[in-house]
């Protein structure tokens, strides 16, 4: 039996060591590589080409979410899984938004992870109970119309905000700490999600008006 490959990136080397020593005893998992920085992780997974990339969002330099968006888009066979103590929305919904397949807190029970890590090699979609309550609550509270700003996500908001104060796309980037391409990725959901076809109509809906005519008398 083929065994899921597995990568982690997490800064911390005990927990690091400790998830490492999880999957060496577990025989139809392989940890295939451990890194302690998003840095050392685009240097080494691109050759690797993991099944499984575990993540963490906190690191030290190019954050974790960051990290995922240049991975999903240098191996977009690969899928991973976040793994944080982290659960607060904003976290959740940029890793999601940024090519995340799931969402597990560290809490997690080791028998409950290596479950998750085989349901996301299967195509699955884990995420930790609590994390779950706290994506339901949002469009329970904030439902989306088509074309309502309250489709978009927390870092997609961002953005439009940053397009309408009339931010090139390059200083969009350096204010979020993104890639150009992944600031690019964003504003392709922001039109989508608006209903829109350029800046000029996603500014005009940000800030309360119709977007222009096609067709000016």
């Amino acid at each position: 039996m083929k065994k899921i490959q597995v990568s982690l990136v997490e800064d911390s080397e005990k927990l690091r060591r400790g998830l490492a020593a999880l999957l060496a005893d577990t025989p139809d998992l392989h940890c295939l590589s451990a890194c302690a920085t998003a840095e050392e992780a685009l240097d080494r997974l691109p050759a690797e080409a993991p099944d499984i990339v575990l993540m963490d969002i906190r690191l030290p330099g190019i954050s974790g979410i960051e990290c995922v968006a240049r991975v999903a888009a240098l191996l977009p066979a690969t899928r991973i899984l976040m793994l944080t103590a982290y659960e607060d929305s904003e976290d959740i919904f940029q890793s999601l938004a940024a090519g995340a397949h799931g969402y597990l807190l560290k809490s997690t029970a080791p028998e409950q992870l290596l479950d998750a890590i085989r349901e996301v090699a299967a195509g699955g979609s884990p995420i930790s109970g609590s994390v779950a309550r706290k994506i339901v609550d949002f469009f329970r509270t904030k439902p989306a119309e088509p074309g309502d700003l309250t489709s978009l996500a927390p870092r997609e908001r961002d953005v439009l905000r940053l397009l309408a104060d009339g931010c090139p796309y390059k200083e969009i980037a350096a204010a979020m700490q993104v890639s150009l391409g992944t600031v690019r990725t964003y504003i392709g959901r922001i039109y989508e999600k608006l209903h829109v076809h350029n800046r000029t109509d996603a500014v005009r809906k940000y800030l309360g008006h119709p977007p222009a005519s096609p067709h000016p008398r």
